[in-house]
């Protein structure tokens, strides 16, 4: 198992739950930005894992898995699974208006052509993303990350959990039902034309005097998040938490969710964070050993699915 560049905390903590350490290789770039990777030993006849989640700058993590895996191809290994915690351009994943690319299925072509037999990832923003690629993709959810976090704290009194738009009403209804407690739904526009820009209209459900639970699979500006916090406190939530996979933070979101009228923000490392990024509210879960068990599933040739009861296909 080899690491790029954008978060090698994560790869040395999947290395640790797995027993192993990660093998050496060298990734320098040249003076006018060209990335050069060479292995530091033999992987021929190799299964070879490639943890490299797309972070910022998403255009250079993606460059560097992409060279790391032809570099593995060319230097025979036997498999090359790319192990992308946080799938970049997963929005991008249908055309919405006229004259738009699907980003996300060029990324697939790009990772299959470059030499990769298998992709890892967890929480793509759409499960239909998984059919953009002819190699098999694993698709972990950190559900049971986010779950057992819930069962560990003390009993939480008239629990709901939220949706903060349609797309995630699924997800979230899988949440209620593995925690035992009620499904609401925020009903969430997007001026036309327009990117993280969004209006919360109204709430589904009951949850006034209640602990709601936002749930999403990321969060970007926040903008969502804070439009969906803002419509529950008016209309009379108790304490309000937020627990997501992807924590991409881009400006302003810290000030967002300072901000906001929610008290817990919890979220995965799937995705690294700078100082400037943590604030009181935070707290941070680890994906590693949800990431190591499936490495070592597909390493063994075993089930992957059964790690979630088969409930990570969408």
């Amino acid at each position: 198992m080899v690491t790029g560049r954008t978060h090698p905390t994560l790869a040395h903590d999947i290395a640790s739950e797995l027993g192993i350490t990660l093998s050496s290789m060298q990734i320098r770039e040249f003076a006018n930005g060209e990335i050069h990777c060479r292995f530091d030993e033999s992987i021929r006849g190799s299964d070879l894992f490639i943890v490299q989640t797309h972070a910022q700058p998403v255009n250079d993590s993606i460059m560097e898995q992409l060279i790391m895996i032809d570099a593995g191809k060319r230097a025979s290994a036997k498999r090359i699974t790319a192990v992308i915690p946080n799938f970049g351009y997963a929005r991008q994943d249908r055309k919405s208006t006229g004259r738009e690319p699907i980003s996300a299925k060029l990324l697939a072509d790009m990772l299959q052509m470059a030499g990769a037999d298998r992709v890892l990832t967890v929480d793509l923003h759409s499960g239909q993303i998984q059919g953009f690629f002819d190699v098999p993709v694993d698709h972990l959810t950190a559900a049971p990350v986010l779950e057992n976090y819930l069962r560990q704290l003390p009993r939480v009194q008239d629990l709901v959990v939220v949706a903060p738009d349609a797309g995630r009403v699924k997800v979230a209804e899988r949440y209620s039902q593995h925690l035992g407690c009620d499904l609401a739904l925020i009903h969430k526009t997007r001026p036309r034309g327009t990117a993280n820009v969004a209006e919360a209209r109204d709430v589904v459900g009951e949850v006034k005097g209640r602990h709601c639970i936002l749930i999403d699979d990321m969060i970007d500006t926040a903008g969502t998040i804070q439009a969906a916090a803002e419509l529950l406190k008016s209309q009379g939530a108790g304490e309000i938490w937020v627990m997501a996979t992807h924590a991409v933070f881009s400006d302003p979101a810290v000030q967002r969710l300072t901000d906001a009228p929610v008290t817990r923000v919890v979220v995965t490392d799937t995705l690294p964070l700078t100082a400037a990024n943590h604030f009181d509210k935070l707290e941070v879960l680890s994906i590693a050993p949800l990431v190591a068990q499936a490495i070592r599933a597909v390493f063994s040739d075993d089930s992957v699915s059964e790690i979630f009861g088969g409930e990570n296909l969408a």
